[in-house]
């Protein structure tokens, strides 16, 4: 009876644990092409199956006020138009998003130390806030959509039981665009491609908890 209840006793908490939940927050630097470095914020949630392996979902933000010089180029072939009036045509303000699914996988270096390798695949949602040609002073605004994919390589040092450090870097591919078409006085109709680049690397650091 007692080897009975001592195997139920560990079933449950295996079970337990292949059921168990985890959260991380992260954030650090991220390089797109489309802009310059800024900051990026990520919430990422999960189930682990055991313990160097689990599966689930984040989502990621990351804002940028900058001038599209790919734009600016393209805009600097019309005639007439300084090139100070078309970097202010060219100012973008952006909002992305990357939505993911995400495996990690988990080597242990030392004690309280493991290697770990993360990947995922999701859609990229960007919103964004862009001049219009004509009337530069105002704004138009619009939403582009791409796939996504990420993988990285990082390190987790144990704090405690249920909690990690996080110290990682990975590399991020999605480039939302859309076409529009502007009339140009003594030009006549031009179509502009608007390609944002947010593929780059990610340097980040985090915290991980479970429960």
């Amino acid at each position: 009876m007692k080897k009975s209840a001592f195997i139920i006793v560990l079933l449950f908490a295996y079970n337990s644990f292949a059921q168990s939940g985890a959260a991380a927050i992260k954030l650090g630097a991220f390089t797109p092409g489309a802009t310059n470095t800024g900051f990026i914020i990520g919430y990422e949630g999960g189930k682990y199956i055991d313990q160097n392996f689990n599966f689930g979902w984040s989502i990621d933000w990351f804002h940028k006020n900058y001038i599209d010089k790919k734009l600016v180029d393209e805009f600097n072939e019309i005639p007439g138009v300084s090139v100070q009036e078309n970097e202010l045509k060219a100012s973008t303000n952006i909002h992305d998003l990357p939505l993911m699914a995400n495996v990690t996988v988990k080597f242990r270096l030392a004690p309280r130390a493991k290697l770990y390798i993360t990947g995922g695949v999701g859609a990229e949602v960007l919103f964004v806030d862009y001049k219009n040609y004509n009337n530069p002073d105002k704004g138009e605004f619009k939403i582009a959509f791409d796939f996504d994919w990420r993988v990285g390589l990082g390190t987790a040092y144990s704090i405690g039981p249920r909690s990690e450090l996080l110290l990682e870097m990975s590399y991020h591919r999605a480039q939302p665009s859309w076409t529009y078409d502007v009339n140009i006085p003594n030009v006549g109709k031009r179509t502009f491609e608007r390609v944002y680049d947010m593929s780059g690397l990610m340097f980040r650091v985090g915290f991980r908890f479970y429960y």
